[in-house]
């Protein structure tokens, strides 16, 4: 089953729950664009979740989502409230969200969680999930090792659920690359920042549009928090510190903060520019229907040229 068949899309694509900025707003552009908007709870409270969740509702008929942060120190509330707003999907990153669950299937939510490797898929796949999304290294923010051209087909043989694709997807051919995976749709992120809908300060758009295709870096590696952003004076200074010996504790006070001085801010010096590595490959301001046809269109482009060239 294609993605868009699987949650009622016009295209197979979901939109990535990127902290500060997939907010009630833009969740909903997306949604009504053709793909699958998510509400990011991550830097949210639970009062603020609800909100972005009534705001979405308010500006779209579309089906969307929420992204839960299972870190947060309000999931607890953030994972009822999705119920009682009667949320039609649910993905989750850092952690396991194996305690909610039956809440979340008896309500008819449907169940994706973000994963790096077959560990979680093994763990998960018994307790009701739907299906995954297998995040690669590729992608911008919070990161594991694996890249998606190996991630994907690794998941997809350990379970028949559906499998979305994440990480360096920004064009057609990606995108096709990874329904040949065995993916059934794909997430996408980093290529949605540059949308003439996408909250995030204009500095950081055209950070992004400047980027060359060697212009990420990942930081915290060593400390095992990697994180993947756009090189700039407070990814070296981090990089320098950490590789100094930096315990975890001053290196999370160093960047404290430091998303958001980019997203509103628009700091681009000091600031947290989350990218993954298809920032190279983004050279306009579009708006989100633009940018989801434009994906589509050369997918089945680039589906046809296959079947033409290996016939």
């Amino acid at each position: 089953m294609k993605l868009n068949e699987l949650f009622g899309t016009e295209f197979p694509l979901i939109q990535g729950g990127m902290a500060s900025i997939a907010t009630g707003e833009f969740a909903a552009a997306v949604s009504n664009a053709g793909a699958l908007g998510l509400v990011g709870a991550g830097g949210m409270n639970a009062a603020q979740l609800r909100d972005h969740i009534r705001r979405c509702k308010e500006l779209t008929d579309c089906p969307f989502g929420v992204n839960l942060m299972l870190m947060n120190p309000e999931v607890e509330e953030q994972a009822k409230i999705v119920v009682e707003e009667g949320v039609g999907v649910v993905t989750t990153g850092a952690g396991v969200p194996g305690k909610y669950i039956p809440m979340w299937k008896e309500a008819g939510i449907k169940i994706f969680p973000v994963v790096a490797a077959g560990a979680l898929v093994k763990r998960l796949a018994p307790l009701g999930v739907d299906g995954f999304i297998a995040e690669g290294t590729e992608s911008g923010g919070h990161v594991g090792e694996m890249t998606t051209m190996a991630l994907v087909p690794q998941i997809r043989a350990l379970t028949d659920l559906p499998v979305i694709a994440a990480g360096g997807i920004a064009s057609g051919r990606q995108l096709a690359a990874a329904l040949a995976l065995g993916a059934c749709g794909a997430q996408l992120g980093t290529c949605l920042l540059v949308s003439e809908e996408c909250p995030i300060h204009d500095n950081y758009k055209q950070a992004l549009l400047k980027a060359s295709d060697s212009d990420t870096v990942v930081t915290g590696r060593i400390g095992g928090t990697p994180v993947r952003v756009l090189k700039n004076q407070m990814a070296r200074a981090y990089l320098s510190r950490e590789k100094a010996g930096a315990d975890k504790m001053e290196l999370e006070q160093f960047t404290l903060g430091s998303l958001r001085k980019a997203v509103f801010e628009g700091d681009t010096k000091n600031g947290s520019l989350m990218a993954g590595q298809v920032a190279g490959m983004l050279h306009e301001i579009r708006p989100l229907r633009q940018i989801l046809e434009a994906l589509d269109t050369q997918c089945r482009a680039c589906i046809k040229e296959l079947e033409e060239t290996w016939r």
